[in-house]
Order: C-alpha cells, then sequence, then structure tokens
C-alpha cells in the first residue's frame, strides 16, 4: 500500500462528510472528494506541514466545491471571521468536536441553526444572510454571535 492510499484510506470519510455539509447533496460530495484527492495526490509535493493534513485536504476540498458552484473563493475584509485558537471554524477542522459541533447545531432553534449554517458551512457574508431573512445585516450578525455563543455554551 502506498502513502498516499493510507491517505485517501484514513481521511475520505472525513472529507466526504466536510463536503456534504457543504453541498447537501450526496452524489455531488462524492465528485468533490473524488476530486479533492485527485487534485491533492498531484499536489502533495508542495503540501509543507504548516497545517494538519486533514485540514489542507479540506481547503482543497473548500475551493474544489466553490470552483463547482462559481462562488468566491475570497470575502471581503468586513466578512471575515475573527480567527484564534478558540474560534468554533477552526474547532470543526478536528472531526471529533466537529461532531459534537452538528450535534448540538442540529438542537437550536432557528433562525439560530440556519444563520450559523449558512455563516460558516455555505460562506454568506453577513449581509447576505440578512436579505434572505429580510433583515438587516446587523440581525444577521447578531444572530450568528447569538448562535456561537450557544454552541460554546454546549461544548463546555
Amino acid at each position: 500500500m502506498t502513502d498516499f492510499e493510507e491517505v485517501y484510506n484514513q481521511y475520505f470519510k472525513d472529507v466526504y462528510k466536510y463536503v456534504l455539509s457543504l453541498t447537501r447533496d450526496p452524489e455531488m460530495a462524492g465528485e468533490i472528494t473524488q476530486e479533492t484527492f485527485f487534485k491533492a495526490l498531484r499536489s502533495i509535493d508542495s503540501f509543507r506541514g504548516q497545517c494538519r493534513l486533514y485540514v489542507w485536504l479540506c481547503q482543497i476540498a473548500k475551493n474544489t466545491w466553490l470552483t463547482h458552484t462559481g462562488k468566491p473563493r475570497h470575502q471581503s475584509l468586513e466578512d471575515t471571521q475573527p480567527t484564534g485558537v478558540d474560534s468554533l471554524e477552526e474547532r470543526l477542522a478536528d472531526q471529533d468536536t466537529a461532531f459534537r459541533i452538528h450535534r448540538i447545531l442540529h438542537t437550536l432553534q432557528e433562525p439560530y441553526k440556519e444563520v450559523f449554517s449558512l455563516r460558516v458551512f455555505g460562506e454568506l457574508s453577513f449581509r447576505q444572510i440578512g436579505e434572505l431573512f429580510g433583515k438587516t445585516e446587523s440581525w444577521a450578525r447578531v444572530t450568528h454571535h447569538r448562535a456561537r455563543l450557544m454552541i460554546k455554551e454546549e461544548l463546555k
């Protein structure tokens, strides 16, 4: 067995679950996951180990999904999330914590559940989320912030 086969066997299910959370379409998720591993194999020499291999694979998957959907890869500075060791989005990269967060998210009431999902998994701006709900950008920010607080509280 080659090293890349081991990587494929170890990470395929987790990358697929991540892509499925983005696409919400099992067939598309399978295609994007396969393409992700093909791209990773072609560019494995560029992996420098500055992050976990799983995180690198998920970034390839996300970029592949964005290419398929035609969504822009970069958000404006006002739409970026604060990063840090305690960021929920960074914790999603850890599969055990990600499962716990998904379980908690499933129990949240609306609109918190949908706003959080649209922001984190759908990567929509606060302005776009506000428009979807017929509300303001500020409403979307506050609702997302409250959802994050609820999730963090349940993680304790």
